[in-house]
């Protein structure tokens, strides 16, 4: 088994060329496999140690760039096809676009692992190479690359390393200390330990000259003891996630908001539909038609409608209004999805994607409009040069983004951040800091991404936003995922993907006090970077290179 460990690692870090370059897609492509849903994370203990081994075998800065590259390509190739659903609401007009949307944007992503690598590597050859130290390293450098993949060119954290835990709420829990971002480095810490056991187990297992059995037998042991080392160091990091987690969650309250029920529908439109002779008229009708007629209409405070589930400006058209009227229960009101235009009459300039609520009066008591807007799905980047090109989304018009993270103080209810679609993808930047809410909405519209990987990694991003935040999140889809997530990640009540459906759920309370990423926000995840960078220097200083 030792020689045969010894023989891998020598093959994985002699690999040249396109032989590397097919290995390190595998890899990454395994990694993907860690993602929700399939949630495969014994298989991060084989990808990362193949990266940290085939970044050994090459010396040239480029070729490690090339390593982390291909392994991103591999990835989120395997993380983010779902995107083509999208594309495939109208093939006639968007097919063409699948491999330079999916590829491309695969191909863009993979420059932050490649950039991971090329850190790793550089620091490596300036002395914090080999042993723990060098796992250490790659892991701060791809953590501060995924830091920045979240921020830069209005950023995408899709897929964060820290979210192959959300199926287990005690692992999640720490990200209310750190945030995903610390959850990813502690993450790759304990996924790319295991290399280390390389480096400890001997290659040459024939006894010396003149040693009797038993000093070599020992020598074996005292081998393979310091190369499991690591894996025991792995378990031991793992474990302690878990308990810590697990001792958070024995204390954590499950109260919930006097007087407020909430009734979440899940009308499952087929975005295909969507724009089409009449469709809008019947998507209203389905909305108005699953809240009205499910028992228990009179029992609710307040109905939740997702993203765009109303297709009308619903300032230009009364009648539209009073249809609204009718959903809002008595002393409650409805909070919908709608397209918000300007001016009020004649040809519209603008238009925002928008979250309304309206009362039993038809009064429209608050708004609030999208800030974070998805690129060819509500707006063209670059328009003036790329005219051939046209949002996937109804209407000719781009929208306009919101101006930031809003809390809205509504009659009834305790005041909340609302949050459209993939702006719950955001860490940090979900709830105003200066006005903080009790709780989070989230209003998405995951069908066009079909029965596919992407609306649970969706719902996975949206949990862990509640663990950081210490705030129960609320969340409304046209089709699947629709649930309520507690403050502590918990999943108390959910609709699955391509179930049509409502819910009559209470509102969880926040956690008490600020979790310490709210409080400091990505500081603590620098804090953590920081000290890990400093267990790296000392390591390479005081403990032999073998370790």
């Amino acid at each position: 088994m030792r020689v045969t460990i010894a023989s891998l690692v020598l093959w994985v870090r002699g690999l040249e060329g396109w032989r590397r370059a097919r290995f390190a897609l595998l890899l990454g492509a395994l990694a993907a496999l860690a993602m929700p849903p399939v949630h495969a994370v014994p298989l991060l203990f084989i990808a990362f140690p193949g990266l940290i081994w085939l970044i050994d075998g090459v010396r040239r800065p480029a070729a490690a760039f090339a390593v982390g590259w291909w392994f991103g390509l591999g990835h989120f190739s395997v993380g983010i096809y779902w995107i083509a659903h999208a594309l495939l609401t109208e093939p006639e007009k968007f097919a063409w676009m699948i491999p330079f949307v999916v590829g491309g944007l695969a191909a863009l992503l993979a420059v932050f692992p490649g950039l991971a690598a090329l850190t790793a590597r550089l620091a490596w050859n300036a002395g914090l190479g080999g042993g723990v130290a060098r796992i250490l390293v790659l892991a701060i450098a791809w953590t501060g690359f995924e830091w920045l993949r979240g921020w830069i060119f209005t950023g995408f954290p899709w897929n964060l390393l820290g979210y192959v835990w959300a199926f287990s709420e005690p692992m999640i829990q720490f990200a209310a200390i750190a945030g995903i971002w610390g959850l990813s480095l502690v993450t790759l810490i304990a996924a790319g330990l295991p290399a280390v056991c390389a480096d400890g187990i001997s290659r040459d297992f024939s006894p010396a000259a003149g040693a009797s059995p038993a000093g070599h037998h020992a020598r074996q042991w005292l081998s393979w003891s310091r190369g499991m080392g690591p894996v025991a160091a792995s378990l031991l990091i793992l474990a302690g996630l878990w308990v810590g987690g697990a001792l958070r969650l024995v204390s954590a309250d499950e109260q919930t908001v006097e007087g407020v029920t909430l009734r979440l529908v899940q009308a499952g439109i087929d975005p295909s539909r969507k724009g089409r002779d009449g469709s809008r008229e019947e998507q209203l009708a389905k909305h108005l038609r699953l809240t009205l007629d499910t028992p228990g209409f009179d029992s609710v405070s307040h109905v939740v409608w997702p993203e765009t589930a109303v297709p009308f400006l619903i300032e230009r058209e009364p009648q539209i209004r009073s249809a609204l009227a009718t959903a809002a229960p008595a002393g409650g009101m409805l909070l919908t999805g709608a397209p918000r235009g300007a001016p009020a009459s004649g040809p519209l300039a603008q238009v925002w994607n928008s979250m309304v609520a309206i009362d039993e009066a038809g009064t429209v008591l608050g708004t609030f409009d999208k800030f974070h807007l998805v690129p060819l799905g509500e707006y063209v980047p670059l328009r003036d040069f790329l005219p051939f090109l046209s949002k996937i989304t109804p209407g000719s018009i781009d929208f306009s983004a919101g101006p930031g993270p809003q809390t809205l103080r509504l009659p009834g209810l305790p005041p909340v951040s609302p949050l459209i679609c993939y702006e719950v993808i955001f860490p940090g930047a979900v709830v105003d800091d200066e006005a903080r809410p009790g709780w989070m909405l989230n209003l998405t519209n995951d069908a066009w991404f079909g029965i596919s990987s992407g609306p649970y990694q969706h719902f996975a991003s949206a949990r862990l936003r509640a663990v950081e935040e210490g705030l129960p999140l609320v969340r409304a889809a046209n089709t699947g995922i629709s649930g309520v997530v507690d403050a502590y990640g918990r999943v108390t009540a959910r609709l699955g993907l391509g179930e049509t459906g409502v819910l009559d759920v209470p509102l969880p309370k926040p956690a008490p006090g600020l979790t310490p990423y709210a409080r400091f926000g990505d500081w603590s995840l620098a804090a953590f970077l920081a000290l890990v960078g400093l267990v790296a220097v000392a390591l390479r200083r005081w403990i032999p290179r073998s370790l």
